[in-house]
């Protein structure tokens, strides 16, 4: 019998995100400077205000209030009648140092023995449904909100678009698990204020059904057999939507943990990513988890892959590898035996991860909106100020996690 699974996307000015992004503008700008920083930092938004908090182990200093600026700046709140502005927001900075107690089960005399950062476990997920080796209805819910930001900063077929916005995805999938069609699309976006609430309805209906909907499936022609005319859409299904952002509601980051994940796709582990450094294993096992199920999944071994990692903290060897194929192996052995294979494969110590990856440079401002997974691995260069009037021009890989370069690997080791 078919089914119906549905996952929901936030827009870069959502208030949980752009407390998300801040914190890893702070993130990026530490490691710019210090590539052994160790930060936990928050970051709470509401009506023209910012509070920061957190722990850091850093040698440089930072203006942290001059980068939340520049942050919300470049997302887009630039106008005192949003209520939070980006020239005139307070903000209030309770960063300080980090705990001994933790950094002990941190740093080693040698650093291949560095411990885990917390305890816990973190999951990776990839399935074969969609190029990028995502779920499908996350990725269009992504997309959505990607090519709805864009269409605000063109600001020409468009024009009244303001920062927040969310989005939400049903799909139809067939009795094998193959996803049909989209069956619902709902989008709530913020917008200037209008004379007539009714027209304004219509208006922002027609505009997102006539004008976004056709970029997507031309701009993403593999997506375009999903789209048919059954399709309901809920465009601001409470009406109107003036007031949002913070003023609308208050942000806080790592509170978007499944949107910056798998959309309820596969299991999460509950700890957040954005905010901090790598040496935390909720965001670097994260990342290296995924790095395996996409690498299995791409190689051959199984349709839709899940793994699972577990740590104690300050123990550099992880608990355990756990592997779920949801019946889809095409290699004639179990899971037990795969999770096997792959303890061989890839050296889950978290300072082997961050070497892998490459964690220690300033990557993570990227992954702060529109999901950490699925992005498109690139090379960048990136220039970071201090407040002392030093500039750090970095060249750094973004996603390597996303990069297929153990496909031929996981090949041999699978003999595919």
């Amino acid at each position: 019998m078919s089914y119906l699974f549905t996952s929901e996307s936030v827009s870069e000015g959502h208030p949980d995100k752009i407390a998300d992004q801040i914190s890893d503008a702070l993130i990026d700008n530490f490691l710019a400077f210090d590539a052994d920083s160790k930060v936990a930092c928050e970051t709470l938004v509401t009506t023209g205000q910012v509070i920061l908090a957190g722990e850091v182990k850093s040698t440089t200093y930072l203006d942290v209030q001059q980068i939340a600026r520049d942050v919300i700046k470049k997302i887009g709140y630039t106008k005192s009648e949003y209520m939070f502005e980006a020239n005139s927001c307070g903000i209030l900075s309770a960063i300080h140092e980090q705990s001994q107690d933790i950094n002990q089960g941190v740093d080693r005399s040698s650093k291949e023995e560095q411990g885990a950062g917390d305890q816990g476990m973190m999951f990776g997920y990839a399935t074969n449904e969609t190029e990028n080796y995502m779920p499908l209805a996350l990725d269009l819910s992504h997309t959505l909100l990607q090519e709805l930001a864009i269409l605000r900063r063109e600001n020409k077929e468009i024009t009244y678009l303001r920062p927040d916005a969310k989005s939400q995805v049903t799909l139809e999938y067939s009795d094998d698990n193959k996803p049909v069609r989209i069956d619902a699309i709902v989008i709530s976006t913020q917008h200037d204020d209008f004379d007539e609430e009714a027209k304004m309805l219509a208006k922002i209906k027609k505009d997102l059904v006539d004008i976004l909907i056709p970029r997507i499936i031309a701009k993403y022609p593999q997506y375009a057999h999903l789209f048919n005319d059954k399709i309901e859409y809920h465009i601001n299904p409470t009406g109107k939507f003036v007031i949002g952002g913070p003023h609308g509601d208050t942000g806080l980051t790592g509170r978007k943990i499944i949107v910056d994940t798998y959309g309820g796709k596969g299991a999460h582990g509950g700890g957040a990513f954005s905010g901090k450094d790598p040496s935390k294993v909720d965001r670097s096992a994260a990342y290296a988890t995924r790095h395996i199920a996409k690498n299995l999944v791409a190689a051959g071994v199984a349709d839709e892959i899940l793994v699972q990692v577990s740590y104690a903290i300050g123990v550099a060897q992880p608990m355990g590898i756990y592997i779920n194929t949801y019946g889809t192996a095409k290699v004639g052995k179990t899971d037990s035996e795969i999770a096997k294979i792959v303890e061989g494969l890839f050296d889950m110590r978290p300072y082997f991860i961050e070497q892998r990856l490459k964690l220690r440079n300033p990557i993570y401002s990227e992954t702060a909106a529109y999901g950490h997974m699925g992005r498109k691995p690139e090379t960048v260069t990136k220039t970071f100020r201090s407040p002392n009037g030093e500039e750090k021009t970095v060249t750094v890989d973004l996603f390597t996690w996303e990069k297929l370069d153990f496909v031929d690997k996981v090949k041999a080791a699978f003999a595919l």
